[in-house]
């Protein structure tokens, strides 16, 4: 195993390892999943304020080589990716892997996808490159974390910023050197603060991690260097970024260990850390035919890391509710579907009977659980109590049922926004991404 001095050499030999034609079936499968689910989550957030805010910027030149999903208009590589990253993560309805915390594809396929456009690149390459920035994120993740996000980095902007980096070194044909110093360049602009979850700079932190990915990998390409240690070296990344330094599980595994295996897909539009709770109630309510109106008192014990992340007192919009457990296990209980992004709207979360079922519910942080664990207990009017524990943290092992869920969850959103005929042309060319010639398809069916 490479010690702590050559951590980032070993990782970009690692990424460019990856080849489409020799990634194992599940891996090809689990790759085109997390690609339909962006695509299905971006093309949601096409009317959302942080999307118009950017994706109409006249201040932006035009003339690039990429396009923007949903729109005609090319731009430069690096813009489109900007925008597309943070259109991805709007809703906060895509997928995360628990290696960094984070949401790794809102990230790393935006980078890959404008970067392919403007360069013509093959499916197949598109889906080599996804992997292996996939992958590099979430050894980074697992480098870094957990100290990284107890300091209050929020991953998504930052470690999967350096994955982004990663993806487009091998779309590139980088060679090793030239990859560690496309990390070399984002990881010294890393940058995102668990601070501002709630607000519109968390999908931010997203669309600037893509950016900064292109344009590493871009500036490497036109003769710019940077240091070839940065993840280890002293006042790099790692030593900046976290307390720890955890080689052995950067590093672990046989070549044959994918952390895309442990990909968790949402089906609830709200932050994840709300899901195992949100799980619970469905399940009270199923076995003991509880109703809202029954409710005296409720708890939620969850990890104590979910404080900084999903545990948002008494939210007033609908982006804060997103990230409160007390008002997502509200609306369980009210019965409100949380798999439609327009049950989170202000007046939703600051509806009467959302707020008085709401301020029944007490959440009791605990140390040394799962993170995406939750238990939760409520007490009926008549003095019944309910329990029920569930880990939203295991990922699908029935990839056939999963792809039947992403697929519905792809037409829900999607359909809408393009019309029938445009989505199953989509879907189509989705299914289909590792044998395209060239990604333009993808694109062109995304404008409305």
């Amino acid at each position: 195993m490479p010690n702590r001095e050559a951590v980032t050499m070993a990782l970009s030999r690692r990424a460019l390892s990856y080849r489409t034609d020799t990634l194992p079936a599940d891996v090809r499968t689990l790759a085109r999943q997390c690609i339909l689910d962006w695509f299905s989550v971006t093309l949601a957030a096409l009317d959302d304020p942080v999307h118009s805010a950017l994706a109409n910027d006249t201040d932006v030149p035009s003339g690039g080589n990429a396009r923007i999903v949903g729109h005609a208009s090319r731009y430069p590589a690096a813009h489109a990716a900007l925008v597309n990253g943070m259109t991805a993560h709007a809703l906060d309805f895509d997928d995360v892997n628990l290696a960094i915390s984070g949401h790794p594809t809102a990230v790393i396929f935006p980078a890959v996808l404008a970067l392919a456009e403007q360069k013509g690149s093959a499916g197949a390459d598109v889906v080599a490159a996804f992997v292996a920035g996939y992958e590099t994120a979430c050894r980074i993740g697992k480098l870094v974390c957990p100290d990284h996000l107890e300091r209050g980095f929020h991953a998504t902007g930052t470690v999967s910023g350096l994955g982004a980096a990663a993806a487009c070194a091998h779309l590139l044909k980088f060679d090793a050197a030239q990859t560690a110093a496309a990390l070399g360049i984002a990881g010294t602009q890393a940058a995102g603060l668990k601070a501002m979850f709630g607000t519109m700079v968390k999908p931010l932190h997203a669309g600037l991690a893509a950016r900064r990915g292109v344009e590493a990998a871009l500036w490497v390409a036109r003769g710019v260097d940077s240091r070839p240690d940065i993840l280890e070296c002293a006042m790099g990344f790692a030593s900046t970024h976290s307390a720890d330094f955890n080689v052995d599980q950067a590093l672990e595994h046989e070549p044959d260990y994918f952390h895309i295996r442990n990909t968790l897909f949402k089906y609830d539009a709200s932050c994840y850390g709300t899901h195992a709770a949100i799980e619970c109630v469905r399940q009270i309510k199923a076995r003991h035919g509880l109703g809202a109106e029954d409710v005296e008192a409720v708890w939620v014990r969850a990890d104590r890391s979910s404080d900084s992340i999903c545990n948002i007192q008494s939210p007033s919009t609908g982006m804060q509710g997103k990230f409160s457990l007390r008002l997502n296990v509200a609306f369980a209980l009210l019965g409100v579907d949380t798999g439609k992004i327009e049950s989170y709207t202000d007046e939703a979360v600051n509806a009467d009977d959302a707020v008085a079922l709401r301020d029944k519910v007490v959440v009791e942080l605990v140390d040394g659980w799962p993170s995406m664990q939750a238990e939760v207990h409520v007490q009926t009017k008549r003095a019944e109590r309910y329990s029920c524990v569930h880990d939203a943290g295991v990922a699908s092992s029935d990839l056939a049922g999963q792809e039947h869920r992403l697929t519905a969850k792809f037409q829900r959103l999607a359909e809408p926004v393009l019309g029938a005929s445009r989505c199953a042309a989509l879907l189509a060319q989705i299914q289909q991404v590792e044998h395209l010639p060239n990604v333009h398809g993808l694109l062109d069916h995304c404008v409305a």
